[in-house]
């Protein structure tokens, strides 16, 4: 029994490995489409008007509010069909998930930018300077450095939840994975093999997070006195 089961890995990992490349892809793309809409609505909720606030708080809501899979279906079976919108099921994942994801980001950028002292702001402003470029010249790259850890725990989040996107087909590691599963009749190792790729995905990427972090770091920047 043992020897069938590794048999069955050696033969089954080159087809879940190529799986892995569609999942990364996944999850680079959804973390980069949150990135770029996320950082703006942070921006937006701590300096924004009261309707811009209140906004970026509505989205914020909903895609908290609804599970994954559930936005999943509402989009692709829903919306994307009744909109007439011809996407691949990879490329709706990427939008589904980059729209929840940047629900989330926008609350670690935000946590980050109220991080920064009042006191900054206010000495630019006396400086002359517009608040936009205060903004960005001066609080932003602070934040981007203070975020970096929360971002390393949404993309270990992302990847376990683009497995959900196994539900409308696309080709990513579970879905390969049942797909496998299925025929051979052997479900133990071929998930168990399925589990191992997603712990080295996971860690692998919070590692390179975690050595960005250190080589942005301010010296003295957050440490304690």
């Amino acid at each position: 029994m043992i020897r069938e089961y590794i048999s069955l890995i050696i033969q089954t990992f080159p087809y879940l490995l190529s799986g892995s490349i569609t999942t990364i892809g996944l999850v680079c793309g959804a973390l980069g489409l949150g990135f770029v809409l996320g950082l703006p609505m942070a921006i937006g909720q701590v300096y924004g008007n009261k309707f811009i606030s209140g906004f970026i708080s509505l989205y914020v809501w909903f895609f908290r509010g609804l599970p994954e899979l559930v936005l999943l279906f509402l989009f692709y079976f829903g919306l994307f069909t009744t909109l007439h919108l011809n996407l691949s099921a990879f490329h709706a994942a990427i939008l589904v998930l980059g729209l929840r994801s940047a629900a989330y980001q926008s609350q670690i950028f935000r946590g980050s930018l109220n991080s920064i002292g009042e006191g900054q702001m206010l000495a630019a402003l006396s400086l002359g300077m517009k608040k936009y470029n205060a903004v960005y010249d001066i609080i932003l790259p602070q934040a981007l450095r203070i975020s970096i850890p929360g971002w390393s725990n949404e993309y270990a989040i992302l990847l376990k939840d683009s497995a959900t996107a196994y539900a409308i087909g696309v080709m990513e590691i579970l879905t390969r994975a049942s797909f496998v599963a299925t025929r051979t009749y052997q479900p133990l190792p071929v998930y168990f093999l399925t589990g191992v790729i997603f712990i080295v995905l996971t860690y692998g990427g919070v590692k390179l997070l975690a050595m960005l972090e250190k080589r942005l770091k301010t010296p003295g920047f957050g440490e304690e006195r």
